[in-house]
């Protein structure tokens, strides 16, 4: 899977949203909409999650993906709560903000895949942005930000927490993939690159200022 992604994930790290992070340069303003839009998406990402462990015949799979879903609303809510508050604004501004339409895209077709697809393809959606959060915070914190507020973000995703939070759900992955045939482990590549193109999207989104044009 990482094969597939990689070159995706090697845009993601050169985009000007995370360089900005890391040297403290990206507007205020186009990380407040990214923030705005990540209160839109969690929680349609949390019932992605939900989906995906309904699916698993394996009782510690359920487990773990219904966890995860809980704490996704519950950890991240709570981050990105703190993180609009820095901005001076609360969930009810988040809402009357909207979701635009990388944010309505990325959901859908996650739900789509985690609700209509079999389990490897909702783990084939739903790992590349766990992954890539991981390896984006793990690269980031090297660097870190003069910024304290981009610091702060860089550390949840770069922390030792949320990295074992993403081994525990590699090691999973590995031992469904390797049960797989062919053409369903080929599948659960296609979802995750899409999905990894969805991560660059999102972020593009924010530092394009994206908005609906009609």
């Amino acid at each position: 899977m990482w094969q597939v992604v990689d070159g995706v994930y090697g845009q993601i790290l050169a985009h000007p949203f995370l360089t900005g992070l890391t040297d403290g340069t990206l507007p205020r303003e186009v990380f407040r909409r990214f923030v705005v839009q990540e209160t839109h998406f969690l929680p349609d990402y949390a019932r992605a999650l939900a989906a995906c462990g309904v699916k698993a015949a394996d009782p510690a799979a359920l487990q773990r993906f219904a966890g995860d879903a809980a704490r996704t609303v519950e950890v991240e809510h709570s981050l990105h709560v703190e993180l609009l508050a820095a901005f001076g604004m609360d969930e009810d501004d988040a809402r009357r903000e909207g979701a635009t339409p990388t944010t309505v895209g990325y959901a859908s077709y996650l739900l789509r895949a985690c609700h209509l697809g079999a389990f490897p393809e909702a783990l084939g959606a739903i790992v590349p942005c766990y992954w890539i959060y991981a390896r984006v915070g793990e690269a980031l914190l090297k660097q870190s930000s003069p910024d304290p507020l981009y610091a702060w973000w860089i550390e949840t995703y770069g922390g030792e927490h949320y990295q074992e939070t993403v081994a525990g759900v590699l090691d999973l992955l590995d031992d469904v993939a390797a049960t797989l045939p062919p053409a369903d482990r080929e599948r659960l590549c296609e979802h995750a690159l899409t999905t990894a193109r969805y991560e660059w999207l999102f972020w593009d989104a924010a530092w394009r200022r994206e908005s609906w044009p009609i």
